[in-house]
């Protein structure tokens, strides 16, 4: 069935299909699973170039083992009646990490992105984020570092003076003029490079392209960022319609 488990017959098609270079999405064509599965077993053991399906197998299993003692102490929360559903959840939450790993995060960094991104509060300190991700809180502190660097998350210090990692609607933007600003040292050192190599060679050629390219690439995302950046404050208007 499309919703159940891989099955290890499924794990060798799916590396058959990464050796001939077929996308995520026509692998999941021919086996009529979703692309979001597809992407996620790949990326989880090993990526596209490491995948083993084997090895994969084993991991899964592995895994579903490590699951069978928490279940059964009822170490989990039981939903709330109203509640989303748990399973579908924590699916949601594992595909998220796998998308985030694609743009280039690292997992550890996008688990914790992840966890933060589906908080209602869009906060939690270094010791909640340790217990949701189940690693060390050095594991945490070092993702987190990773994170600020590149201003996808900001810390303050609550009233019981602990860090709490924090993601909201302004990081967005924040991160999105970083990135414009990391462009704009390559282009300041692409022209650095063309003085050095004299402007009529083939080297300096190639990068002063590459610098008028980011260049106009940085002024657009600047330009674009400031126009929409209202957009993260404004609150999404509801599509449901009263019967």
């Amino acid at each position: 069935m499309p919703g159940g488990r891989l099955t290890q017959q499924e794990r060798h098609q799916i590396a058959l299909g990464l050796a001939d270079s077929l996308p995520y999405a026509e692998i999941a064509r021919r086996l009529d699973r979703p692309t979001s599965t597809i992407t996620r077993e790949v990326m989880r053991n090993g990526g596209p170039t490491g995948y083993r399906a084997d090895l994969a197998h084993r991991a899964t299993e592995r895994r579903a083992h490590r699951r069978r003692p928490t279940a059964s102490r009822g170490a989990q929360p039981a939903p709330q009646a109203n509640g989303p559903d748990a399973e579908a959840v924590a699916e949601y939450e594992e595909t998220l990490t796998t998308v985030l790993m694609a743009s280039g995060l690292s997992k550890m960094s996008a688990r914790v992105l992840t966890c933060l991104f589906t908080t209602d509060a869009g906060s939690l300190t270094a010791a909640e984020l340790a217990r949701r991700v189940q690693v060390s809180p050095a594991s945490i502190s070092k993702a987190i570092a990773f994170l600020e660097s590149q201003s996808l998350v900001r810390r303050e210090r609550d009233d019981r003076r602990r860090d709490r990692y924090i993601v909201d609607d302004e990081l967005f933007y924040q991160a999105t003029i970083a990135s414009a600003r990391a462009n704009d040292q390559l282009v300041e050192t692409a022209r650095r490079g063309v003085a050095i190599l004299g402007p009529d060679t083939a080297a300096a050629t190639r990068l002063e392209n590459i610098a008028r390219f980011l260049d106009f690439i940085s002024e657009s995302i600047t330009r674009a960022a400031e126009q929409a950046r209202e957009v993260l404050h404004t609150p999404p208007v509801s599509s449901s319609i009263d019967s």
